[in-house]
């Protein structure tokens, strides 16, 4: 049985995201995100002892040209 992949749904993003729901919503490759990281096009929030990354929805939503 192959694993159904659910789409992101834009009305229900969570307020911080992963660098892979980002990367999905944005249909990049996670390396692309991390990279616009590092040049300031899109700063991560880093969360716990390990500094992983978590981005803002408005962020993210501004990305893609969606103001609320």
């Amino acid at each position: 049985m192959a694993a159904e992949k659910k789409a992101m749904d834009l009305k229900n993003l969570p307020d911080l995201m992963t660098v892979r729901e980002v990367a999905e919503v944005l249909r990049v490759s996670p390396l692309t995100i991390k990279r616009w990281g590092k040049k300031g096009i899109l700063p991560p929030i880093r969360i716990n002892s390990r500094g992983d990354r978590r981005y803002k929805k408005e962020a993210v939503l501004w990305k893609l040209g969606i103001t609320s």
